[in-house]
């Protein structure tokens, strides 16, 4: 689906499941000293408690990858961090299942935690991306702004 990669960024739209240790491993470098990863993941209910059986997510996958890279990009001209990983699921997902995957890597910690909590703001707001709670009632809804 949507990728796209160079020596310092990388970023995807698929439906295979998220490789944490993909990530991890991409964003290695030994000139940082600070890692920060973060996974979203599958609830089993939803914002008022409501028991979710899973997601559908769906995405407009060109648009959804060069956004994501501009985030890299707006990431990386506010801090000095050395590489980005940006992954995103879509598709239908199981409770526990990995939705999305923000690892980031910097010369210090701070950066590195600093960048990691913006570029999961960023992409949340800013990539076509959407998501369908599976309800356990067998309804299901769109979730704007997820």
């Amino acid at each position: 689906m949507g990728a796209v990669s160079d020596d310092q960024t990388l970023v995807r739209i698929t439906a295979e499941p998220l490789s944490v240790d993909e990530a991890l491993a991409f964003i290695a470098e030994p000139s940082s000293g600070g890692s920060c990863i973060f996974v979203g993941t599958v609830r089993d209910s939803d914002a008022d408690g409501v028991a979710v059986t899973g997601l559908t997510y769906e995405s407009w996958n060109d648009v959804a990858a060069d956004r994501l890279r501009e985030i890299a990009n707006r990431l990386r001209d506010r801090w000095p961090i050395r590489k980005v990983a940006l992954l995103h699921r879509t598709g239908d997902l199981g409770v526990g299942d990995a939705s999305v995957v923000v690892a980031v890597s910097g010369a210090h910690r701070a950066e590195a935690f600093e960048a990691c909590r913006e570029g999961i703001e960023q992409l949340k707001h800013d990539v076509p991306i959407w998501k369908k709670e599976l309800l356990a009632t067998g309804e299901g809804h769109w979730v704007m702004g997820a």
